[in-house]
């Protein structure tokens, strides 16, 4: 049973959201500020709901203190209408975001596909490993190396590596990313997959020609450029 933390100030929307997920056979914890749920953070938490709006600590705070230690996926709960929100909580490393007020079903959809995602990436072996170029992924224990250094990846970040690896050189649109990696069709004006590329974009180092990996394409999507 995968076990989620929910973190909202929200007393009212939490039980009703530990209740709808308990009924979905999940283990759930909850936390009202950003504080106590830096507290309860540990290696058996499976998904973080997190609010953006919270006393002491907000979403924001939270999520970069938290990225300091765990590479857990985030979902961020943000307000309807606040694409700054949404864009700050990616840039920050979350795994998704859902604007309030949703639904039941599109939040149990969100999650497993987060879920679905993270079990894809850890299947196989702890020595089972993908290889291009100088670049070497471990879906087993979630690891990436370049040029034999470790990358400080998100579980998001290293299913798209993970996906650009296998198809190294193609050309791989928004709609094709945001599906097979993020796991949901793309949305109009959904910048998800732009703001997760750049980020994984940004730790990875640009080849000795100073060309970066992941190519942009402008209008077409991205790939996977083979460098010299």
């Amino acid at each position: 049973m995968p076990h989620i933390l929910i973190i909202d100030d929200d007393i009212e929307l939490s039980d009703l959201l530990k209740e709808v997920l308990s009924f979905e056979n999940c283990t759930v914890s909850t936390a009202y500020d950003g504080m106590e749920g830096l507290d309860a953070m540990d290696e058996s938490v499976d998904l973080v709901l997190l609010d953006v709006m919270m006393p002491k600590l907000n979403g924001f705070e939270t999520l970069k203190q938290l990225r300091e230690k765990w590479d857990v996926p985030v979902l961020m709960l943000t307000a309807k209408g606040d694409e700054i929100d949404r864009v700050v909580g990616l840039e920050l490393g979350a795994d998704d975001y859902l604007p309030k007020p949703f639904s039941e079903r599109e939040l149990l959809a969100r999650i497993r596909a987060i879920l679905r995602r993270t079990q894809v990436t850890k299947a196989g072996t702890q020595n089972d490993y993908v290889m291009y170029r100088d670049i070497k992924l471990y879906p087993g224990r979630l690891e990436a190396y370049c040029n034999g250094d470790l990358l400080d990846l998100t579980s998001t970040e290293f299913a798209l590596l993970h996906y650009f690896l296998v198809n190294p050189g193609q050309v791989l649109t928004k709609e094709v990313l945001s599906l097979e990696v993020l796991g949901k069709r793309l949305a109009a004006f959904d910048r998800a997959v732009d703001m997760h590329v750049s980020n994984l974009r940004k730790k990875l180092p640009d080849w000795p020609n100073g060309k970066p990996r992941i190519k942009t394409l402008r209008g077409r999507g991205y790939l996977l450029a083979e460098g010299e």
